[in-house]
C-alpha cells in the first residue's frame, strides 16, 4: 500500500480549527463539485515562491466550482514562525482565497501522504481524488515556470475531460514532523521522490 493517497481513493475527513476561528470537516465543503486539499507552510521558500499563483489558480477556478482548502501541519517546535499564531497573522495580511487550517497532531497529514509543502490534492464531485504532486514545475521561482500541473488538472476535471497526468512529485520544503528530525519521512514515502 502506497504511502501518498493514490488517485481514486476517497478523500480523507478532518476536524482542523482554522485562522477565522471555525472549526472545519470534509463536509463543510460538499456545495462545491470540486476540492483542492494542500499542504502548506508559512515559511519555506517553495510556498512563498508560487503562493501567488496559487491565488490566481484559485480564484481563477471558483466561478467553476473548484474550492481550496490550505492545511498547515508542520511542527512549530521545528520552524516557530509555522504556528497558529503566525498563521492567523499570515491570512490576515494576505487574504488568500482559502481556508487555511491548523494540523496541530499531523494526523492529517499522515492521513493523505503529504509529503512536501506544497503539495496538492485534488478531488472530482464524489470526493475522489484525480491528481496529487505539484502546482507547478518550478515552485521557487515562478518567473522561470513552464509547466503548471495544477491549472492543467483543474481545466480538465471542470471541462469533464480525461485526467491526462493523475500524479507527479511534489517540489518543495519536507513536512516537518514533530519529534523527528527535519528530513524525516515514512521509509516507504522516500520511493516517491
Amino acid at each position: 500500500m502506497a504511502y501518498t493517497l493514490q488517485p481514486g481513493e476517497n478523500a480523507r475527513d478532518f476536524r482542523l480549527p482554522a485562522t477565522n476561528g471555525k472549526i472545519y470537516s470534509l463536509t463543510d465543503f460538499k456545495e462545491y463539485p470540486f476540492l483542492v486539499v494542500f499542504f502548506t507552510c508559512n515559511h519555506c521558500p517553495y510556498v512563498l515562491g508560487s503562493d501567488e499563483t496559487t491565488r490566481e489558480t484559485a480564484l481563477k477556478f471558483k466561478p467553476l466550482g473548484v474550492t481550496f482548502v490550505a492545511i498547515n501541519a508542520n511542527s512549530a517546535n521545528t520552524y516557530p514562525e509555522d504556528d497558529f499564531t503566525h498563521m492567523v497573522k499570515r491570512m490576515e495580511e494576505k487574504k488568500f482565497p482559502w481556508i487555511y487550517l491548523h494540523d496541530a497532531s499531523q494526523e492529517t497529514a499522515l492521513a493523505y501522504g503529504a509529503l512536501r509543502t506544497p503539495h496538492f490534492f485534488v478531488f472530482n464531485e464524489d470526493r475522489a481524488l484525480v491528481y496529487t504532486g505539484r502546482g507547478v514545475d518550478n515552485p521557487r521561482d515562478v518567473s522561470q515556470m513552464k509547466v503548471n500541473d495544477l491549472d492543467r488538472v483543474l481545466t480538465e476535471l471542470t471541462s469533464g475531460e480525461k485526467i491526462s497526468i493523475s500524479m507527479t512529485n511534489p517540489v518543495g520544503c519536507t513536512i516537518k514532523w514533530e519529534g523527528k528530525d527535519k528530513h524525516w519521512m515514512p521509509a516507504d514515502a522516500r520511493d516517491l521522490m
